[in-house]
């Protein structure tokens, strides 16, 4: 990476100031003012929150297999609620029956923003299969398989993973099976009134990884005509590609889910290169007011959430 990549991120810009009148900001739809998350309410220590800019805070999420990488699921889940989180990500729902999964969640006063359709082997070097054409019948089982966790759990979201490129097809094709796989999922779990998003990975850990640069990824999502939105996930963009504010922007409009971790270590913010706080408001600058997903390994020197006060974020 380039110092002129990291000149991008860290460089003073127009951040997340909304100057407009406040019976106009008050009007701006959120997601904790109903929707999708009507259990999010301010928490009782939340005028304690140090917002560095004037804007609303941003509120987060509990990536469980991330933030808590060596314990099973439902003591991950414990372990999110313990720290203050009511909203988490689920990488891996799929570890558990349905029923045990939702008792869990509803035990601990827990909502799901987003979860994974089935990703494959992970060990064995899958991340997803989404454009395999030869999965093809694979992939829609698996979309059956989440749609019987969703009705149980209630995802916001669904994130499908591409998955890598595969030898013997033209690129072309696995993209077409790629497009028509997200037109497929979307369709299904449109009338439950979830939402189905798409990630690109970074090509230094996940070399083939059929979504690894902004060009195919913003050409994928236009041919889906506003079915499917991108998982905007921080620390794989920098990673990509940096130049993370001009990208931000420009795919804004596609963007449906966040997620952050810093960079190159993928760990707390504030342990890398980013400017997450400035990154975060340009974000919300964008208008966009879904939940951010903490998607990072605790280096487990100190407390892994105290960056989020000074950053104007909140648990959700």
């Amino acid at each position: 990476m380039g110092l002129a990549t990291i000149r991008t991120v860290a460089e003073p810009v127009k951040l997340g100031i909304d100057d407009r009148p406040a019976d106009a900001r008050a009007s701006r739809p959120s997601p904790a003012a109903g929707g999708l998350y009507p259990h999010l309410q301010p928490s009782a220590g939340e005028e304690d929150v140090n917002l560095a800019f004037d804007a609303p805070p941003i509120r987060c999420s509990a990536n469980v297999a991330f933030l808590f990488p060596h314990r099973r699921l439902v003591s991950a889940l414990e372990a999110a609620a313990e720290a203050g989180f009511h909203t988490v990500e689920l990488l891996d729902p799929y570890v558990l029956p349905p029923a045990e999964l939702g008792s869990a969640l509803e035990r601990l006063g827990l909502h799901v923003d987003l979860m994974n359709l089935p990703f494959g082997d992970f060990a064995a070097g899958d991340r997803g299969f989404a454009g395999d054409p030869d999965r093809r019948a694979a992939f829609r089982q698996g979309v059956l398989l989440a749609e019987a966790i969703a009705e149980r759990i209630s995802p916001a979201k669904v994130n499908i993973l591409a998955g890598r490129a595969v030898t013997g097809i033209s690129l072309a094709e696995q993209l077409a099976c790629l497009r028509e796989n997200l037109e497929f999922a979307a369709a299904r779990f449109l009338p439950s009134g979830i939402k189905v998003v798409t990630e690109l990975l970074n090509p230094i850990e996940t070399p083939g990884f059929l979504l690894s640069d902004v060009e195919t990824v913003d050409t994928l999502l236009e041919s889906l005509d506003g079915r499917v939105g991108f998982q905007l996930d921080i620390y794989h963009l920098q990673r990509a590609s940096g130049e993370l504010i001009p990208t931000i922007q420009a795919l804004a409009a596609r963007t449906w889910h966040v997620q952050v971790a810093d960079a190159p270590g993928r760990s707390e913010p504030g342990t890398g290169e980013i400017n997450v706080p400035n990154v975060l408001r340009v974000i919300q600058d964008t208008g966009y007011d879904g939940l951010v997903g903490l998607e990072y390994t605790p280096t487990g020197i100190g407390d892994p959430f105290d960056w989020m006060a000074a950053a104007g974020c909140l648990r959700a």
